[in-house]
């Protein structure tokens, strides 16, 4: 995966008018025509790669958007993963739906690579490469690829959807505007700025000395201080989406910490990174799991958790995604650093306590 790719990803958090070129990128990487982010919570957001923004205005404005059941398939799967077509639906399924048939064929288009990312929040976010017809369907090796950036896609978009896709002119009106605890952060932890609502979780985030923010929960303050020391020197190893727990072991928000690249500087100064709190839950969204905001899972690794969760054995796990043994073993102890968590039963616990569900 190129790092390259990693830091643009991430200047479009806040720098919006960034995102046309780096879905284009993402694109390429599956063969595709172009990509596009589409964000809805009061109200639809979207941006496209330039080859294809016409055809997805069309598809917004004449109605499409409403018609496509594809954006409902998406939302509807709990794994962390990019779909295509065949995943959903069979060829004859797929040569009778209208939005395929009467919309995207005649455009030249009409396979795609997509992914789903609820939050608590109720932001809705959907990432989709688009490849012509005459390609044929996306490759599983092309859908892999896309889940390596899906984690950084996840917590780029989030930040960019809280923001309405609209580019902040500094860092007091980029915390305000996401409406959700955020803290810019230096290298060292310490805090440069944090957003009005900050002081909302007091019990769970604390200011140390000489101003470094430290986490009440020593597991979740053990991840924070590693993804800090890897966002530059070993960005794909750390977890940056995290559980915070309250004092009685509650998981309570879930911690993103965002690095501060490129472009991202202008609006946050000399900042390295941003470290935005989502509650686990919300009377907007009841049923959504804490599975669905750690980003980094992958998609094997979250179904080992919610096999976990149910109370499968590792092996009943292997048995059923015909796997070895040593995988899923291999699996569980990676979902044990991700969460914070020491042993199987804490992470059960954790899980069960969120009522995690297994993937459809």
């Amino acid at each position: 995966m190129q790092d390259g790719l990693v830091d643009r990803i991430y200047e479009c958090s806040v720098v919006p008018e960034a995102w046309p070129a780096v879905l284009d990128e993402v694109a390429a990487l599956a063969g595709s025509a172009g990509g596009l982010l589409f964000s809805a919570r009061k109200a639809l957001n979207w941006t496209a790669s330039e080859r294809v923004a016409d055809v997805f205005a069309a598809y917004v404005e004449e109605g499409w958007f409403g018609k496509c059941s594809r954006r409902v398939c998406l939302m509807g799967r709990e794994e962390p993963s990019f779909f295509v077509e065949h995943d959903f639906w069979s060829d004859a399924e797929i040569d009778a739906d209208p939005v395929y048939r009467d919309f995207f064929r005649p455009r030249g288009l009409g396979w795609s690579a997509g992914t789903g990312v609820q939050v608590p929040t109720g932001d809705n976010i959907v990432f989709s490469v688009e490849r012509a017809f005459s390609e044929g369907p996306v490759a599983a090796e092309s859908v892999a690829r896309l889940n390596l950036l899906r984690p950084h896609l996840a917590r780029s978009a989030l930040v960019s959807a809280r923001m309405q896709h609209k580019r902040a002119q500094g860092a007091a009106e980029a915390l305000t505007a996401m409406h959700l605890p955020a803290f810019l952060l230096r290298a060292g932890g310490e805090v440069v700025e944090m957003s009005p609502l900050g002081t909302d979780v007091s019990p769970l985030v604390i200011l140390g000395a000489h101003g470094r923010l430290r986490l009440a929960d020593r597991q979740a303050d053990a991840l924070l201080d590693d993804a800090l020391a890897s966002l530059t020197s070993a960005p794909a190893i750390s977890a940056r989406s995290f559980p915070v727990r309250d004092a009685a072991g509650m998981p309570r928000q879930v911690a993103h910490l965002i690095p501060v690249q490129r472009g991202a500087h202008d609006v946050f100064g000399d900042s390295y990174a941003l470290l935005m709190m989502v509650p686990v839950a919300s009377d907007r969204v009841p049923s959504a799991t804490l599975m669905k905001s750690l980003f980094d899972l992958t998609p094997s690794e979250a179904r080992v958790a919610s096999g976990i969760a149910r109370g499968e054995t590792p092996e009943a796990i292997a048995a059923s995604g015909c796997v070895a043994i040593s995988t899923v073993r291999s699996q569980i102890r990676s979902v044990l650093e991700k969460t914070g968590t020491s042993r199987q039963s804490d992470l059960a616990g954790l899980l069960a306590r969120l009522g995690a569900t297994a993937p459809n």
